[in-house]
């Protein structure tokens, strides 16, 4: 493998997300040609997502026993939806570390509950959503081009205000203190992200 950086040789093996994440980030003095093909581009982003949630997949099917997957009840639970024990075959256990397994999402839901349990409802509900029009976005977009072309641009100046806007309630206490928080994000159907906030137990 060839490192691009130095030129030179290198044993040095990058997962599949290092390798691409590499390919699309924006660099000064340097010209990503990949950046400019508009409909394109995102054929290759999806495609290359693929790819990544392929090789996840394939080291989790192939190292069950790493992940301690007997100790589950995946028999069981077979058995009971499918009421035929002859049916169960070769099932590969999804944890709860891959994101959007069943597992994860219960774990999420759980603790959910578990706030609203011991603090009750929440104090706040806050909506805050993305607008294509931030000078943020507007200001790395290549020219003709339109906040649609550029999804990652998009998606990282939206992480970043998310991050402010839960510092300017968390850390500065502009509502009072808080004592417990959560947050779902959501992908709207015009393609831009929009963040649900609930904010609980403000003093």
């Amino acid at each position: 493998m060839i490192n691009p950086i130095t030129g030179s040789e290198t044993n040095k093996k990058v997962s599949s997300m290092n390798y691409y994440s590499y390919r699309l980030m924006i660099r000064e003095n340097e010209d990503n040609h990949i950046l400019k093909c508009r409909r394109l581009y995102h054929k290759y982003v999806v495609d290359i997502y693929v790819k990544i949630e392929t090789e996840r997949l394939t080291f989790i099917r192939l190292n069950q026993t790493k992940l301690r997957s007997e100790e589950y009840i995946h028999l069981r639970d077979a058995i009971n939806t499918d009421g035929n024990a002859q049916n169960v075959g070769r099932m590969t256990i999804l944890p709860a570390t891959y994101i959007g397994s069943p597992r994860h999402m219960h774990e999420y839901a759980q603790d959910a509950m578990s706030y609203v349990r011991h603090y009750g409802t929440a104090d706040l509900f806050i909506t805050f959503t993305c607008n294509p029009q931030w000078i943020e976005i507007k200001q790395e977009l290549f020219p003709g081009q339109s906040p649609i072309d550029r999804h990652d641009i998009t998606a990282r100046v939206f992480r970043q205000k998310l991050k402010s806007l839960m510092n300017f309630i968390v850390k500065h206490n502009v509502f009072g203190e808080t004592r417990c928080w959560m947050y779902s994000v959501e992908w709207q159907k015009r393609g831009l992200p929009h963040r649900s906030v609930s904010t609980f137990a403000i003093a």
